[in-house]
């Protein structure tokens, strides 16, 4: 029997419907591959571009009966249960990343396994606030509450003064979630390195990074990162040896601090992440369609950046939030690249992404202010 030409060469479920799903959908038609969508009833970002189903995403069932339609199930971020994921593969469906990478989001699950192996910052596991003040006694105040699961953009990440701040944290966390307690480090930079890697091991790296959080938040990726070189390559090198650890398959994007001159294992996103969208613009391949590649098992595309200079700011509206969708002429009239979410603006919400590309970086980095200050954007470089 002859396959019908139209007819898709794979399906690929994607577990969340939000910005990293549209991405993903838009890498997708390229490569013949049909993506699908499971969201949650407030799901944004994908619909407008790729078939969505509506169900729940922590439901066994609802997740199996999904995957059994698709070749391989995947995600845009890591809130379904981990047992519920468990569920799913015992049921026999190929799920890329699996349970054992997904599990490791957890910032201190994550800390319980590599500890010993990874250089990571000091720090306790707590249950209590009783633990979390006694880390502080013993290592200085302030310190910072980390939510072990849950948070993102900033949330569930506290700097608590004193035992009064520990208290208040560790009450408004979700029942059951540890918190992740750390001190608050001299950081000289913080870098990411997104890594793609296929089940049976083939691995490339993307160019480390640097990244400027505001409030705890992604505001600005900028490549190259700006560190000295023996930095970058111990950065990729940890990078490497983490996915390879825990056998990662798909894009894995590694956080890191840079304390002293020695690089610290911060956390990891077992899938597409903020710190790679520079890759659409700025590199040969980019994320998305590595990973799309990389779960069904696919040669990988090259990783190598496709201009000297990349920035690449977060599309975060102030309040009142002003809508990127009115502003795109604006944007588009500095050169630099624009990718709009669909998604309700709210204030410090993530609603698209602007990226210039070019020789020299610090014009890059004002074109890329330039349009994000243009549709109504805070960005690191300033409010407009």
């Amino acid at each position: 029997m002859v396959d019908h030409p139209l007819r898709p060469s794979a399906v690929v479920g994607v577990v969340g419907g939000g910005q990293l799903a549209r991405m993903m959908a838009q890498a997708a038609g390229p490569l013949g591959i049909d993506l699908r969508v499971l969201g949650g009833p407030s799901d944004e970002g994908a619909a407008t571009v790729a078939p969505i189903e509506r169900g729940d995403i922590t439901d066994p069932g609802t997740l199996e009966r999904f995957a059994a339609a698709c070749d391989v199930l995947t995600f845009d971020h890591e809130l379904v249960p981990i047992e519920t994921v468990r569920h799913v593969e015992e049921a026999g469906h190929a799920v890329r990343p699996g349970s054992a990478s997904l599990r490791l989001s957890d910032k201190a699950l994550l800390r319980e396994a590599l500890a010993g192996r990874f250089p990571l910052p000091p720090h306790t596991v707590a249950h209590a606030a009783s633990e979390a003040v006694a880390f502080g006694d013993e290592h200085g105040w302030p310190v910072v509450v980390k939510a072990a699961r849950g948070g993102y953009d900033g949330r569930g990440v506290n700097v608590a003064e004193n035992a009064q701040d520990v208290a208040l944290f560790m009450h408004a966390l979700d029942e059951g979630v540890p918190a992740v307690v750390e001190p608050v480090l001299d950081l000289e930079a913080e870098l990411a390195v997104v890594v793609v890697r296929r089940p049976g091991g083939e691995m490339r790296t993307y160019p480390v990074v640097r990244t400027i959080q505001v409030d705890g938040q992604c505001h600005e990726v900028a490549y190259p990162a700006g560190v000295e070189r023996s930095v970058e390559e111990a950065a990729t090198r940890l990078a490497g040896e983490v996915a390879e650890t825990i056998g990662a398959v798909g894009i894995l994007a590694v956080e890191c601090f840079v304390v002293d001159g020695e690089v610290l294992l911060n956390e990891i996103a077992p899938r597409p992440h903020n710190s790679g969208h520079w890759t659409i613009d700025g590199a040969v391949t980019s994320q998305f369609e590595n990973h799309l590649r990389a779960v069904l098992d696919r040669p990988l595309g090259s990783t190598e950046p496709s201009w000297p200079a990349v920035t690449m700011l977060n599309l975060i509206p102030g309040d009142p939030p002003a809508d990127p969708r009115d502003h795109v002429a604006a944007a588009l009239a500095t050169g630099a690249h624009v990718h709009v979410y669909d998604k309700t603006p709210r204030p410090g919400r993530k609603v698209g992404h602007v990226t210039a590309t070019g020789s020299d970086p610090g014009a890059v980095r004002a074109q890329a202010i330039a349009a994000a200050a243009s549709m109504g954007s805070i960005t690191a470089g300033g409010s407009p």
